[in-house]
């Protein structure tokens, strides 16, 4: 599918946003404690929002920009995807 941004959902209610190119690995990486530091002990993790970049850099920028938004956004953001339970 190409480069992608996505946004976990943590069993604590916390979202976790990265990027990856195989979102298949990028979240069994993360189930098993091979992902990012910050899911870690914090399943189940639900991936709650994808969104298709054109490339690695366009990505991460897309990724930046959702960072930096407030929680409500992100939950904005969400409920406007059809990824919603996946």
């Amino acid at each position: 599918m190409g480069w992608q941004v996505y946004i976990l959902q943590c069993g604590d209610g916390t979202l976790y946003t990265g990027v990856t190119d195989d979102m298949d690995k990028r979240l069994e990486a993360h189930r098993q404690g091979r992902g990012a530091r910050y899911t870690r002990g914090r399943g189940p993790l639900t991936v709650v929002y994808q969104e298709a970049c054109c490339d690695r850099s366009a990505a991460q920028m897309r990724e930046a920009a959702i960072k930096k938004l407030p929680r409500a956004q992100k939950i904005c953001l969400i409920e406007r995807s059809s990824v919603k339970g996946s």
